[in-house]
């Protein structure tokens, strides 16, 4: 067969690995791997490249994606652009890790798409699925900043606030945080109380506590207040968020004895080569979907439940974010080590 390979939204880490481990095992049984390049834009533009096996080996161990991924192509209205230029590219079928944008960009343009979805996010919000790709590398990212800002914050007596991603979910913060003992952990399914915090800020201060290090969510937010964003036309989600770090460090100074700074760690997040966790993952994924356009198993998606990396039906991974429970095992952990969340 003649099998479509595309990575499509933002970059995480582990693309490469979906990329080496699906064509190694489908050229490995003589099937013909095709890459898309910038993900829509590929099809829209028919600019693609045959996949080698010599070219491939060992870009799993790389951050981004060998084969280009957008997050800005315009599909919308192009349903029959797309399927025009899509069958001149003549393929069996097409093996697709991406986001929520992605699919339901596909979704939109090509519903009768021969397609096996891998599911990918740093976010961790996608439903379907218990882990994402790409989460385990970017809490990392914010264990490794926490850990390593605690030690400024402590000698400049000072809060640090580090904003990390994850859009509406709170996971990222969430993982991060705790993984790193931070002193404070902010996301948005449990909106904040300001009273409650600046509490818990000037006790700390008064125990002679040396410094401290809080994260937060991009879209966490105080009791009866809305998330720091932009409006930004044109895209899927409408909105960028960002910004909150910044106004709770004021706000800090203004409320409390502390001094405070802050940090949003932004894309460092998504351009870390993976961890081995992700690696593993990434490998286990990569084969099942390659397994799956071999048996001609379209409208499935890969997906990793109870310890395990099986198969669902594509719909699975298209509904809204999978948000953090306000009351999960990970929230009680927070609590019971004296984490204010």
């Amino acid at each position: 067969m003649r099998i479509g390979l595309m990575t499509g939204g933002g970059d995480a880490p582990g693309l490469n690995g979906i990329i080496e481990a699906a064509s190694r095992a489908l050229i490995g049984n003589g099937h013909e791997v095709i890459g898309i390049l910038d993900g829509f834009d590929g099809v829209f533009t028919n600019r693609t490249r045959e996949i080698k096996w010599n070219e491939i080996n060992g870009i799993h161990a790389d951050a981004g994606t060998f084969l280009g991924t957008s997050n800005k192509t315009k599909i919308i209205g192009r349903a029959d652009e797309f399927q025009a230029q899509y069958a001149k590219l003549k393929l069996d079928g097409l093996i697709a890790a991406g986001g929520d944008g992605t699919f339901i960009g596909i979704q939109r343009i090509a519903p009768n798409l021969p397609i096996i979805g891998v599911p990918k996010t740093i976010d961790n919000d996608l439903q379907g699925t218990e882990v994402t790709f790409g989460y385990d590398t970017a809490i990392s990212v914010v264990s490794d900043a926490v850990d390593a800002l605690r030690k400024t914050a402590n000698s400049h007596h000072r809060v640090m606030i580090v904003e990390t991603m994850g859009r509406t979910a709170g996971w990222i913060a969430l993982g991060g945080g705790l993984a790193s003992y931070a002193d404070a952990i902010l996301i948005p399914e449990r909106p904040f109380s300001r009273p409650k915090l600046a509490e818990f800020l000037n006790r700390r201060h008064a125990e002679g506590i040396p410094g401290m290090v809080l994260v937060v969510s991009e879209a966490a937010k105080a009791d009866g207040e809305n998330a720091v964003f932009d409006e930004i036309a044109g895209s899927i989600h409408g909105v960028r968020f960002g910004g909150i770090a910044e106004r709770i460090a004021r706000w800090v100074e203004t409320t409390t004895p502390w001094e405070a700074r802050h940090v949003v760690l932004g894309h460092l997040q998504r351009s870390r080569a993976p961890t081995t966790t992700d690696r593993f993952l990434t490998a286990a994924l990569g084969l099942k979907a390659a397994s799956l356009a071999m048996q001609k198993k379209w409208g499935t998606a890969v997906v990793y439940r109870e310890g395990r990396v099986i198969e669902a039906p594509l719909t699975d991974i298209q509904g809204p974010p999978r948000m953090v429970d306000p009351e999960h095992r990970w929230v009680k952990s927070c609590q019971s080590l004296g984490i204010f969340i």
